[in-house]
């Protein structure tokens, strides 16, 4: 039986900003850019009292609440915060799966300090939490990372809660279909038509049924109705692309101002390019068009694109097989995916049965 615990910092960004700017706290927040094409990044629990959500058009969040607070985000304190808790974290294992900068998954089952229990160690790790960036967190502990992923959104914001083996089967029965990880709203709304409205009633149907309405991720669904999970908590992720993406506040159709953003968007990536030190083979470039249809133009080369020179005439060439501007572009992304294999170290995940969490 493994010990996973699952952390979550509760609105992160929305947070980081109330904590350094008193004149932000109690009120409706949004961290991005009140524009028409700005979008929430990140929402404050005063915002989301009024139905303002990450990801949401900012446009939409302003009619939700007219008074809420636009912020300009600040990545580079948030990332600053994000280390400072990971490294919380690693004084109490090496085997951490940070999922973002606001989130992690835990493995606990043999720890740094020997402690038998996960249940006190989410405790200690958010106070430390609280103490070290006055910032408060979420925790959720079980014997899998779904159970650990769905125990720690069970209580927010502020909350610690177990789910213990034996009781995983009564929990997931009462759990809205929506709270399923991999269940987005299309896939709610379908499996409402089908009278799947929580985790017991998703448990009533089989594999194979599930396999042919919702394909490879009905395997994943019928596991997920039982509580079963056995991916091991994983340290390092091999990178497998990097990218930049830049979504214009007007759309754009002159061939002249989208090159001058092209370049933009190529600079920004070789910067990243060469701080992670990734070259790969395959150049991809993305166009969202004003009516929101996406292209994508790829080309893999036979060498690594380790110049910045190969890189830039790759993209020019893919943006000239974009010939028709006529509708507007709203958006443009490069990314350079196909990397070298990078040997990744190897870890040794124990298993050793306690009897609590």
């Amino acid at each position: 039986m493994r010990k996973i615990i699952h952390i979550d910092m509760d609105a992160f960004y929305a947070s980081i900003e109330q904590r350094d700017n008193p004149q932000y706290r109690g009120r409706p927040l949004a961290v991005g850019y009140s524009g028409d094409r700005g979008v929430v990044a990140a929402a404050s629990y005063e915002a989301r009292k009024y139905g303002v959500r990450s990801a949401m058009p900012s446009r939409t969040a302003l009619k939700k609440c007219p008074h809420l607070l636009f912020v300009k985000a600040r990545f580079d304190v948030y990332r600053a915060v994000s280390r400072q808790i990971m490294d919380i974290f690693l004084e109490y294992t090496d085997l951490v799966e940070p999922l973002s900068l606001d989130e992690a998954y835990l493995d606990v089952t043999v720890n740094h300090k020997q402690l038998p229990s996960a249940t006190l160690i989410a405790k200690e790790i958010k106070q430390r939490i609280k103490q070290e960036t006055g910032l408060t967190a979420s925790a959720g502990i079980s014997v899998n990372k779904f159970l650990a992923k769905m125990a720690s959104d069970y209580n927010k914001p502020d909350g610690l809660f177990v789910v213990l083996e034996k009781e995983a089967g009564e929990f997931l029965a009462k759990q809205p279909i929506e709270q399923f990880y991999g269940v987005g709203k299309v896939t709610a709304d379908k499996m409402h038509r089908l009278g799947i409205h929580f985790g017991r009633d998703l448990r009533n149907f089989t594999e194979e049924d599930l396999t042919r309405l919702f394909g490879k991720a009905g395997h994943i669904y019928y596991q997920n109705a039982r509580g079963i999970d056995n991916r091991p908590v994983v340290p390092e992720h091999i990178r497998k692309s990097l990218g930049a993406e830049n979504t214009f506040l007007t759309d754009l159709t002159n061939r002249k101002e989208l090159m001058a953003e092209l370049k933009e968007v190529a600079d920004t990536v070789w910067e990243r390019v060469t701080a992670k030190n990734f070259y790969g083979r395959t150049v991809t470039l993305k166009i969202k068009f004003s009516d929101f249809e996406q292209i994508t133009r790829s080309r893999t080369l036979s060498q690594f694109v380790d110049d910045y020179t190969i890189f830039w005439e790759t993209a020019t060439e893919l943006m000239a097989l974009v010939e028709d501007l006529s509708k507007g572009i709203r958006l443009m992304g490069l990314s350079i995916s196909n990397p070298k294999e990078i040997e990744s170290p190897r870890f040794i995940q124990l298993e050793i049965p306690f009897d609590t969490l």
